[in-house]
């Protein structure tokens, strides 16, 4: 237990057959939970405390997590991951039985939104609202590629030695460069001390790399993000090179409760001077509601 501030900070060991899963818990148990889902080889570093913080100041129960093969959650071999897709969506779940908590807000970032729909499909008593950031609507056909530009910075990955940190570590900072958007400026300093710390924290940072191929597997055709019963938030960057705005858009034409939240210019990042909007929107999305 630690405190930032004022703030209560809490870690916890969620143990469930097999595998571990390493959480943090921001303020209040009584506030409305929230769990953070972050995307593919992204521990839950790459949720910023600030954006934890504000939004449990909020009166939110704010839980973040590392997912398996990131932090010190359970690793395994590189290129043998011992799990599916399916298994990361019960993941959630399983956080929030290890807090007690019978549904939450759930908000998910990239692969993370993917995760946060699966689960919200599976469980759907257990998701009060989903907030979907920087992501897509799962089973969705037609929508745009990345940008031609990520596409070739993306292809450069093919070429890289997996197995050698530095390499990665590198790969990552031009990464974070190419996803980053016209808003504001990109911060590189910060992005690859973030970076570091993440693969200095990580029990084996290469497992991460797992993540890619639970990617390139085919959902059943049942997965389908129209099915979504809970309200959906939608943010997503105008210029956002891996999912262009069309994939934002897209959510509200296809899931029947949604909103979708522009942020004008804004990339594949949580950037920190997007923080205070983005905090304010999902406090808004997350207000109880007599109808829920």
């Amino acid at each position: 237990m630690q405190t930032t501030g004022s703030m209560l900070v809490t870690e916890k060991m969620v143990e469930l057959t097999g595998v571990k899963l390493q959480t943090q818990a921001f303020g209040d148990p009584a506030g409305a939970p929230i769990l953070l889902i972050m995307g593919v080889m992204s521990s839950m570093l790459w949720w910023p405390e600030r954006f934890c913080e504000e939004l449990a100041a909020r009166g939110r129960y704010v839980i973040r997590y590392d997912q398996r093969d990131t932090g010190l959650s359970t690793h395994y071999a590189p290129g043998e991951p011992g799990y599916s897709f399916d298994d990361l969506s019960e993941d959630a779940i399983a956080v929030l039985d290890g807090y007690g908590i019978e549904a939450a807000h759930l908000v998910g970032m990239s692969m993370g939104g993917f995760v946060a729909q699966e689960a919200a499909l599976r469980h759907p008593r257990r998701v009060l609202t989903l907030t979907l950031i920087s992501t897509s609507p799962i089973g969705i056909d037609g929508l745009p590629s990345s940008t031609g530009a990520y596409n070739e910075h993306s292809a450069a990955a093919e070429h890289i030695d997996w197995s050698d940190l530095e390499a990665i570590a590198d790969f990552m900072r031009r990464d974070s460069a190419m996803l980053a958007g016209t808003r504001h400026p990109h911060d590189a300093e910060a992005a690859s001390a973030l970076i570091a710390r993440d693969m200095g924290r990580a029990t084996s940072f290469v497992s991460a790399t797992n993540h890619f191929m639970l990617l390139s597997g085919d959902k059943a055709a049942t997965v389908h993000a129209s099915n979504i019963k809970a309200p959906v938030l939608a943010i997503h960057g105008t210029a956002d090179p891996l999912f262009p705005i069309e994939h934002g858009e897209a959510f509200t034409r296809v899931v029947p409760k949604a909103d979708l939240h522009r942020i004008a210019g804004g990339g594949h990042e949580i950037h920190d001077r997007d923080i205070d909007e983005m905090v304010r929107i999902i406090a808004d999305h997350t207000r109880p509601s007599p109808n829920r």
